[in-house]
């Protein structure tokens, strides 16, 4: 299965592009200035935006990729990523309730495939200090996790007719409880 990673010039990346290695993907990875042109030859059955710096606007070709492939090709997005897939549809991006770098929460999901075989709530590693504002979600954009405690920040979104995720927390880092079951459920699809 090839796995196409679009880099945001991160320093996770690679933790993601092993997590998919060792799941039985083939990962290629494109920096987010590479050419819309090359990433779409490159024909993935899966597609991967990754973490980042800044904000979906000055993510590259980050945003075309998930207008463009996403609609047929299963599409995950992670922390900026998962801002990435919101803007791409219509959200809004806004300041965190709270800035959240290298902290853990808990993480609560409405049992979507993405969360098959986790436990819920779960703990997960955030590294933001933007997010998905809930309240601007276009209606083909669902709230499928969040965090459990007052603030109920917005942790994953799906696409209402398409395989396109987005997560706000990192599942690739070490502190993720059950991270890599989550990339595993998503290559399944």
């Amino acid at each position: 299965m090839r796995v196409t990673v679009i880099d945001n010039f991160d320093s996770f990346v690679y933790n993601l592009v092993q997590y998919i290695g060792e799941l039985g993907g083939e990962p290629t990875v494109f920096m987010n200035n590479a050419s819309i042109q090359k990433v779409l030859k490159s024909r993935p059955d899966k597609v991967v935006i990754s973490p980042g710096p800044k904000t979906p606007r000055d993510a590259g070709i980050s945003v075309e990729v998930v207008r463009r492939l996403g609609k047929r090709t299963p599409t995950l997005g992670v922390c900026l990523g998962h801002q990435v897939v919101g803007y791409a549809f219509g959200a809004k991006i806004v300041p965190a309730k709270r800035l959240m770098h290298g902290k853990v929460s808990s993480i609560k999901h409405n049992g979507d495939e993405l969360f098959k075989d986790m436990p819920n709530p779960f703990k997960a590693t955030r590294y933001h200090s933007l997010a998905v504002d809930r309240t601007t979600l276009p209606k083909c954009l669902k709230a499928i996790a969040e965090t459990v405690d007052g603030d109920r920040e917005l942790m994953g979104i799906k696409h209402a007719h398409h395989e396109i995720y987005g997560v706000q927390f990192h599942p690739e880092s070490i502190l993720t409880k059950h991270g890599k079951t989550i990339v595993k459920n998503f290559l399944e699809m």
